[in-house]
């Protein structure tokens, strides 16, 4: 079998996210070449807590479900870092790319639209409203490296340019790395060494997005900026208004089914997940008498 050009990854983690998992992989079976990867890693603790369904969703939609240890990766517990210890896990692949699974793909879109050679791409975040701008100075200084001179402005709170802050909602990055080595390996040294820095507050749960722009750097990649079209953000100031009707958006992070709702959605998930499985909802793939309806 040829290397897939991309392997798109994300975390199936009951009691939810194994359930978003095959809506966000129907998504992508939907919109992406067949020729891409899909593979779904849960906590090696976990797996015995996964649905039947879902191994049976991603067996129809051809993907793998994998296990990964989580436990002891941190010095205490972070499940917002299962993404970055997803993206370390060995992977046969050109590019790779961590997605949250609150994800959904909306439209037909191609390998090169989101990853180029050389770079890490992402979105900018969505805001920075729990930390001053003054937070940088303790991060970079903590690595001897130089604050980057580049200025963005961040995707929703932003009336200025800042310091660049990136999602880590939608990652997608090279797997031959760069001259600092592999970058998921490098973003994990990386967020472990912040993690240690008893002065910065409030680097929980934050420190998969605080880390990321020092990875990319200190990786020997450079970033890419993925258009908001890519990985359109919902809720918060945009909270309740429906999707530019003027755009065409291919992506969108929705968080909770509540705003996926919001935005007119919900029906096309189920749809692409009764395309792809034959079921709108997941748990009917395996179903039993007390949970059928998710």
């Amino acid at each position: 079998m040829a290397t897939p050009r991309l392997t798109l990854t994300y975390i199936v983690e009951p009691p939810e996210y194994d359930i978003l998992a095959c809506s966000l992989l129907a998504s992508i079976r939907t919109h992406f070449p067949k020729s891409v990867a899909c593979i779904g890693y849960v906590p090696e603790h976990r797996m015995d807590e996964v649905h039947p369904s879902v191994f049976k969703a991603h067996e129809i939609m051809g993907g793998e479900i994998r296990p990964m240890k989580t436990e002891g990766m941190w010095d205490t517990p972070y499940p917002h870092g299962n993404k970055i210890i997803a993206a370390m896990q060995p992977r046969d692949s050109q590019y790779s790319a961590f997605v949250d699974s609150d994800v959904l793909f909306l439209r037909k879109n191609a390998v090169a639209n989101i990853a180029n050679a050389g770079h890490v791409s992402c979105s900018m975040a969505a805001s920075m409203v729990w930390a001053e701008q003054s937070i940088w100075d303790y991060i970079y200084g903590a690595f001897d490296m130089p604050i980057p001179e580049e200025r963005m402005h961040l995707m929703r709170r932003s009336a200025k340019p800042v310091i660049p802050y990136f999602s880590a909602g939608f990652v997608i990055f090279p797997e031959n790395g760069g001259k600092g080595g592999r970058f998921p390996d490098v973003w994990y040294e990386t967020a472990r060494k912040i993690d240690t820095i008893e002065t910065l507050e409030k680097r929980r749960p934050y420190l998969d997005q605080m880390s990321l722009p020092l990875a990319i750097q200190r990786a020997g990649l450079k970033w890419n900026i993925l258009p908001e079209e890519q990985h359109y953000i919902l809720g918060g100031r945009i909270r309740g208004k429906p999707l530019p009707e003027d755009r065409d958006i291919y992506t969108i992070h929705y968080r909770k089914h509540g705003i996926l709702r919001e935005v007119g959605q919900m029906k096309y998930a189920r749809q692409m997940l009764y395309d792809q499985t034959g079921q709108q909802f997941v748990r009917r793939l395996a179903e039993t008498p007390e949970d059928n309806t998710a």
